[in-house]
């Protein structure tokens, strides 16, 4: 994947979404989708976003602008606008039909990625009054379903109110135990922090507790009553219009349209086995609770590991900040015991030395310390003596390929053989490269001594002629390419042992 400038790779499908988002130029993409994300259906050119970029204090050009947005548009968060336009010059014109969008997907994942940007770090209120809501809301749905003829915009109204609330207590709630075992498992909590927390577990996790122990029967009796009225709400449902995209699909239904729904509600509420939401709720307070106990334990404990050392250390940092540098180094060493070395004889003879007793650690070169030595304290071996690998599998491989190898430098020998004058012959790319290796090795040795030269490998029974004839050359085709040899003729044939055989020989 490719890293750098304003291209983050290639991911597949919907992740290139978040492209813009790690990208150097981020903050250049998100000024661009707040321009498009924020009001309903922005249909803007280059210039206009250029002009809106410009007010906020974001300098780019319009070609700089066309080319961010056209990398938006890759990216699935932008699609071309459609507009008709007046405009005196053809230059205005084509600016003007390069108008963008925010597309559906791109729009939310910016809105998300903003809203995530810009969450506070601390805990974020529950929405608790929610779950007395939700029960009203339920009664009137049970009432409605109830009815002859029911009003189905009242009741698509009531089914989104309660699926909402169900979402936002959910998300809330998820949020705040998130934040809260993050804080809780820090292993320096103590003091005024220890005690913030400490209050706003008894005081507001029990609160929270308490609304969902009374809140939450009353919901699963509402489900109760309401279960075999599901496929009647649904029914109601249905009979609003319903919005069909151009390929005949249905769009995307809001929660409490589907059946399925309904019984994740009811199953968030009575699931057995202790994984019903109130019960997964009781247990994460419970945990919270835990941990705050496993903390005033660490903090009241006399001796050991679990002494929180968070005010020596703030005590220290604080000695640090008030003294000179000499100081700063005497207190580093006393608090780190890192005192300089004191070479107290010279080991022994070592070829090559370069540091000496006058060389800091710091720049001295690093010596490789046994894991035995680093981590125990002794060069004592540890453990059973592996044995021996039996080398008789590597060699039967070798052997194998170093055949497979000289079998096909035959063929191919045997190949450039059946050739005989290589000018026009083609060949396979094998009995090329073995051409090349010996053609090289021919040029080597008679590069001074024009004529007729001789280069021949005895294993393989063969032998490469190469005659000088200025202007003349030799072609030899192959699958991969064609290899060209300049003011040359070749010629491939049987090695002789006598004769002009001879291989280096020239003539």
């Amino acid at each position: 994947m490719r890293v750098g400038g304003d291209d983050p790779g290639e991911p597949a499908g919907r992740e290139k979404l978040f492209s813009y988002l790690t990208t150097s130029s981020a903050f250049e993409y998100r000024s661009i989708m707040d321009i498009f994300a924020g009001p309903l259906l922005a249909d803007l050119s280059a210039a206009e976003v250029a002009q809106q970029l410009a007010e906020r204090g974001v300098a780019l050009s319009v070609d700089e602008v066309t080319d961010r947005c056209e990398k938006l548009e890759g990216w699935g968060n932008l699609v071309r606008g459609v507009r008709d336009a007046r405009v005196p010059t053809v230059r205005d014109f084509l600016r003007s039909r390069s108008r963008f969008q925010a597309s559906k997907l791109g729009g939310r994942v910016h809105r998300d990625a903003e809203a995530v940007l810009a969450a506070g770090e601390g805990a974020q209120e529950v929405a608790r009054e929610l779950l007395g809501a939700t029960v009203l809301v339920l009664d009137r749905i049970i009432t409605r379903v109830g009815e002859p003829d029911p009003d189905a915009e009242a009741l698509a109204g009531d089914v989104t109110t309660v699926f909402n609330n169900q979402r936002l207590f959910n998300e809330s709630v998820r949020d705040f135990y998130a934040y809260l075992n993050a804080v809780l498992s820090r292993y320096d909590l103590a003091g005024e922090e220890y005690q913030h927390f400490k209050e706003l577990l008894l005081d507001y996790v029990d609160l929270i507790t308490a609304d969902v122990s009374r809140h939450a029967p009353v919901i699963a009796t509402r489900c109760d009553r309401l279960r075999p009225l599901f496929d009647r709400v649904v029914q109601v449902l249905d009979s609003l219009p319903v919005l069909i995209m151009p390929d005949g699909t249905p769009a995307d239904r809001l929660p409490g349209r589907h059946r399925e729904d309904w019984e994740r509600l009811h199953a968030w509420y009575h699931e057995a086995d202790g994984r019903s939401g109130p019960e997964t709720l009781r247990t994460a307070a419970d945990q919270a609770l835990r941990q705050l106990l496993t903390n005033a334990r660490r903090m009241l404990a006399a001796a050991g590991t679990g002494v929180s050392r968070r005010a020596d250390l703030l005590a220290l940092a604080s000695w640090f900040d008030k003294v000179d540098d000499d100081t700063a180094h005497r207190l580093y060493a006393a608090t780190f015991g890192s005192y300089p070395a004191r070479h107290l004889f010279f080991g022994p003879e070592e070829q090559g030395v370069r540091d000496g007793v006058n060389t800091s650690w710091w720049d001295a070169t690093p010596i490789d310390v046994p894991v035995s030595l680093r981590d125990r304290g002794d060069r004592a071996a540890r453990g059973r003596t592996s044995s021996v690998p039996d080398p008789g599998l590597d060699q039967e491989r070798l052997l194998h390929e170093a055949e497979v190898e000289a079998r096909a430098r035959r063929v191919a020998a045997d190949e450039l053989v059946a050739a005989g004058a290589l000018d026009g012959a083609r060949v396979s790319p094998a009995a090329r490269e073995l051409l090349l290796a010996l053609l090289g090795a021919l040029l080597a040795k008679n590069q001074d001594h024009p004529g007729i030269a001789f280069e021949a490998d005895t294993d393989l029974d063969l032998e490469i002629v190469a005659e000088t004839a200025p202007g003349a050359r030799t072609l030899v085709h192959s699958e991969d390419g064609d290899l060209v040899v300049h003011e040359l003729r070749l010629v491939a044939r049987r090695y002789a042992t006598e004769g002009t055989g001879r291989a280096g020989r020239t003539a």
